[in-house]
This record gives structure tokens, C-alpha cells and sequence, in this order.
């Protein structure tokens, strides 16, 4: 029912990698290389903290460049800015702390407070925190002041939690994973928001990866296992290498979005559960006899978070390819013609309808939902959220169904 899109070489695809269990892994490698890496640089070679940060600094300019110069994300490049963001990120708190004698209690106020305006500047310009729909320059521009402030923040964050509870190199690394593991829990267990979930573990795996690294390198007689920086840097530069040339290899951590019928509809028809409703298939009519119009129906996954394993994803794919096989006859009777669909891989369906307007030539958008009191999409603001998009926006309010979307 849905195809591949062929997208425009100059159109801007997301800069992001899919948030998988290699996303983590390498994320968390970094952290570890950041906290090493900068020991290394700094202690080892004898540049010193003030040095270290201007030639790391530098390298991470010529790295962003060369991020921001590309049309799509290239697993080397990405997670090449990500290291040396994580070891800048750590020497900007190091510097404020060693150098200038700022309390971590203040570093840690200061970058929570640039972290929350990097949000909101970025919420209020754009009316989304995804990383999916890394699209422009503009957002790109955000999400990186946003990975560095998270990588500061995370470093004045633990080196504050490590000083006030002193319990140790191992156990930080279980209290940061226990916070980490307590956030997929809110996520999965008791609905915490996708984003706001992400952004909160990004900012935990700085500590986590600290006191990884912290716990391998640092002398036995102060906590650690004692295999210096040096030997600590190599691995796990080693094993990011080896993950980045896998993912490169294998793409598994890039998502290919089906949406290639809907760049010759003109009107977006954005439901699930309600796709076959006497409310939406009236609309559809109405805009049909109003002037002659393409319609394509986009079902997003109704999946309530991120699936863990793909027999999950399948299950959910299957689930919204049932709500379109059953809707799109009746759409089509209601729209006089034929009537396009897909199925988004996406369960925000924000990320969706941007992904499937980015790839296509939509011109308008039909929302049906259910109605206020129950409804997930409503509650999200989806609705205004588009009209930031520029397409004007019909929302359809179903009645009688059980409030399952």
C-alpha cells in the first residue's frame, strides 16, 4: 500500500541516528572517552587543562563544520563530533571549577538554567524537541547547543553528586544506571514523556560514562582499577570505532520512511483508530465536493513509546496496516477517487505527519482524533503544532469510540 519516496538530493534528510540499543552503547562510549580523553590530553601529553580545551575546541569547530556541510547523518562524522563535544563539554565545567574557582553547585544551576532556554528558544521556535525531524539548519544548530550544554551539565552534575556522597567510583556507576534505569522505567512503565525521557537519560549516561571511565583508569589505591588513561582511551575509542563501522555498514540506526504516495497528495488525512469514522469520512466528502483534491492517509504507530524489540515493532506495524486496509476503501467512496496510505514507523505523531510533509508536496492536513478529554493528540497541542508547519488544519472530532489512540 505505501512505496519509498524519492527524495530531492538538496532536501535536507534528518541529521540524527534512530534511537536504538547502538545509539546508547556509543553514547555512552563517548562519555567514558570524554572523561579519559581529556585526562589524557591534559595530564599525559602535558598540554595542560587551558591548552586541551582550545586545541579540542578547535577540533570540534572543523568537526561541526564538516556535520553541519552534509544532507543526512553519516555515522562517522556524527559520532566523530560527539566525542570531541563530550571531551569540550567536560573541560568547560573543569575549567570553571579548576581554573576560576566556581562551586559545582554553581555550574550545575548555571547549565540547567542554559540548558531549559536552549528548550525553550527551540520549543518556541520550532514547537518540537524530536530528533527525528532534524531537518534544517536551524534545529541542528539547537540540538547541538543542547548535546554540549547536556554534556556540561552532566560532568558539573556528577563531579557535584561524586563530592557530596564520596561513595566511590563503582558505586556512582550503579547510581547513575540506577537513574537511568528508573527513567526507561517511567517511560515504559508509567507514560513519562518520549522527549523529555531522552533528553533526561542524555544528560545521566555524563556521569554514568565518568564513572566508567573514572572506575578503568584511576589508580587502585583511589577506587579504580588502575589501567590508566592512556589504555582506558584506546579501548573504548577502539569499540566506537568498531560500532560506528557497523552502523555504517549495516544502517542499523537509520530508519527508511515509506511515505512516497503521499508527495502527490495534496491533502494529509492524519488518523488511527478513527480512520474509518462517520466524522472524518463527512470531512473527507465535504473537502472533496469543495474542489478537486488528492488525499493520502497517514496512520502513525500506535505504539503509547518506543518499542524494545522488533517483534513489538511488527506487531504495532501490523496493527496500523489493519486500521488502513479497513479505511481506505470507505475514504476512497468518501473522496470520490482514489485514496493513497502508509503506516509511519513513528509514534509521535508530530514526528509522523513533519516526516511525511518534509518528503512530500502536502498542502493541507485533515486531523481526526478523539475528542478532548481523551485524546493523547489533542492534549499535545498536534493540531497548533502543524499550523506552525504553514498548512492550514482541519481537526475532526470522532464520538463513540473507546479512547485507545
Amino acid at each position: 500500500m505505501s512505496s519509498v519516496a524519492t527524495i530531492d538530493a538538496r532536501r535536507m534528510l534528518n541529521k540524527v541516528p534512530e534511537i536504538t540499543l547502538y545509539f546508547w552503547v556509543i553514547k555512552v562510549l563517548c562519555t567514558t572517552v570524554g572523561e579519559t580523553g581529556s585526562d589524557y590530553l591534559s595530564d599525559n601529553v602535558g598540554l595542560g587543562l587551558t591548552k586541551t580545551t582550545f586545541v579540542t575546541g578547535a577540533v570540534l569547530l572543523a568537526a561541526l563544520v564538516a556535520q553541519f556541510r552534509l544532507r543526512r547523518y553519516v555515522a562517522g562524522v556524527y559520532w566523530l563530533a560527539v566525542v570531541l563535544i563530550s571531551v569540550v563539554g567536560t573541560q568547560i565545567t573543569d575549567n570553571l571549577t579548576d581554573n576560576l574557582g566556581v562551586s559545582l553547585v554553581i555550574t550545575t544551576i548555571v547549565f540547567s538554567v542554559a540548558l531549559a532556554i536552549t528548550f525553550a528558544v527551540w520549543w518556541w521556535s520550532e514547537r518540537t524537541l524530536s530528533i527525528h525531524t532534524i531537518y534544517t539548519t536551524r534545529r541542528e544548530a539547537f540540538y547541538w547547543l543542547a548535546v554540549l550544554f547536556t554534556f556540561a551539565l552532566g560532568t558539573a552534575a556528577g563531579d557535584l553528586t561524586a563530592e557530596r556522597l564520596n561513595v566511590g567510583y563503582f558505586w556512582s556507576l550503579v547510581l547513575f544506571a540506577a537513574l537511568i534505569a528508573g527513567v526507561a522505567a517511567l517511560h515504559y512503565l508509567a507514560g513519562l514523556n518520549a522527549v523529555a525521557s531522552f533528553w533526561i537519560a542524555y544528560i545521566l549516561t555524563r556521569p554514568l560514562g565518568a564513572s566508567t571511565g573514572d572506575l578503568l583508569s584511576q589508580p587502585r589505591a583511589d577506587g579504580g582499577l588502575g589501567l590508566g588513561t592512556t589504555l582506558t582511551s584506546v579501548i573504548f575509542l577502539g569499540a566506537i570505532l568498531a560500532v560506528v563501522a557497523f552502523l555504517s555498514i549495516t544502517r542499523r540506526d537509520v530508519t527508511e520512511i515509506a511515505a512516497g504516495a503521499a508527495a502527490r497528495a495534496q491533502v494529509l488525512v492524519v488518523a488511527s483508530k478513527t480512520a474509518a469514522t462517520p466524522q472524518l469520512l463527512a470531512a473527507v466528502r465535504e473537502r472533496a465536493e469543495r474542489s478537486a483534491a488528492t488525499f493520502h492517509l497517514l496512520v502513525p504507530n500506535p505504539a503509547p513509546h518506543a518499542e524494545i524489540s522488533d517483534a513489538e515493532r511488527r506487531r504495532h506495524h501490523e496493527d496500523a496496516e489493519h486500521v488502513l486496509a479497513l479505511a481506505l476503501p470507505l475514504l476512497q467512496d468518501a473522496a470520490g477517487g482514489h485514496v493513497t496510505g502508509s503506516v509511519s514507523p513513528r509514534h509521535d505523531p508530530m514526528d509522523a505527519i513533519e516526516e511525511t510533509v518534509h518528503d512530500g508536496d502536502v498542502h493541507e492536513v485533515i486531523i481526526s482524533t478523539l475528542p478532548r478529554h481523551v485524546s493523547r493528540w489533542l492534549h499535545a497541542g498536534i493540531p497548533e503544532r502543524v499550523r506552525h508547519l504553514g498548512l492550514p488544519v482541519t481537526t475532526v472530532t470522532a464520538r463513540g469510540l473507546q479512547p485507545e489512540t
